[in-house]
């Protein structure tokens, strides 16, 4: 029995819930609205995400707090060079019965924040791709399905390169959103400064449940979806892959690779929940553009020409969402 009587109800109480929690998680993070949304966004839609932003802009501190607002448990991996795959999934031990017994590894909670995902090897990286992709690991050719909800929030630091290992675009593919964290204009920071140099600090408040979670995340994918909105996602999709017939002149002149038959997917899923999130009971258009950046920030490849003329992946994003 569902707790609502229909699906309009039930957006309605989606918008209500998602206020409180925005405001909730606002209590702990200042000046990253745009990310809040992007990161909830991406956990109504069973998806994952990448945090790219320089030290000190809160990005463990903000999956902290949205893992306390959703009551849900959480681990905390940090990425090192001599991490091994075992350490994040877990590995077989024998018992004092002299039989072997699977350990679960950190990857076993409803929120994953993989710390700083580019300082470990791919080999290491490489183990979250079932966990994302399957909602399961497999050891020792046993399968042992992970909690729902299940969500990977990783961080990366884009400036330094010494002693970092750049994503596999397998990796990369499976993140929803690639969301870039940018400095708090100047009031932001007097506020940021203010709430963490006292003795009193927020706390936020639960806000939603596991299960309302799960019934919530059900709810976006029932949301109906217009044919000129199918078709404009393919089609903004289709337009990065340079050398085909619906390629865009950009791509043709500055990307190397596009996006995959997953960024489609993804552009109608987010627009569904950005819809949602807006209190609208169908995406339309302008829902599929809200979340395009975030969504093809990862999945296309710039070429030499793109770099020399220092045309930006957004500027190229943006001319092709025209």
């Amino acid at each position: 029995m569902t707790p609502y009587k229909s699906d309009v109800e039930a957006i309605d109480a989606f918008v209500g819930k998602y206020k409180i929690l925005t405001d909730e998680i606002g209590k702990v993070i200042v000046g990253q609205d745009d990310v809040i949304k992007s990161v909830l966004i991406c956990i109504f839609s069973k998806g994952h995400a990448l945090l790219v932003g320089v030290p000190g802009l809160a990005k463990t501190l903000l999956v902290n707090s949205i893992s306390r607002s959703l009551g849900l448990t959480y681990s905390r991996i940090q990425f090192t060079p001599d991490l091994m795959p075992s350490d994040i999934l877990g590995t077989e031990i024998l018992d004092e019965n002299r039989r072997f017994r699977f350990m679960k590894g950190p990857v076993f909670a409803n929120i994953i924040l993989a710390d700083e995902i580019n300082r470990t090897p791919p080999k290491t990286q490489s183990a979250l791709l079932e966990a994302m992709q399957e909602k399961a690991v497999t050891v020792a050719g046993e399968s042992h399905k992970l909690i729902e909800p299940f969500f990977v929030l990783a961080t990366q630091n884009p400036i330094e390169q010494e002693g970092t290992y750049p994503l596999p675009e397998a990796q990369l593919d499976r993140f929803m959103f690639n969301i870039w964290l940018d400095y708090p204009t100047f009031d932001q920071e007097i506020d940021v400064v203010k709430n963490t140099t006292t003795e009193k600090q927020a706390e936020p408040q639960v806000v939603l449940s596991g299960e309302e979670i799960i019934y919530f995340q059900n709810l976006v994918r029932r949301i109906p979806v217009a044919d000129n909105v199918y078709q404009y996602a393919v089609k903004v999709a289709s337009r990065t892959r340079p050398g085909t017939a619906m390629a865009h002149e950009w791509a043709d002149k500055y990307l190397t690779w596009g996006a995959g038959p997953r960024a489609s997917q993804y552009l109608i899923i987010g627009a569904k929940c950005h819809a949602a999130m807006n209190g609208k009971y169908s995406p339309d258009i302008e829902d599929v553009q809200a979340v395009a950046t975030s969504i093809l920030r990862h999945r296309i490849v710039r070429n030499y020409k793109a770099e020399a003329e220092g045309i930006t992946v957004k500027k190229i994003v943006d001319e092709l969402l025209k």
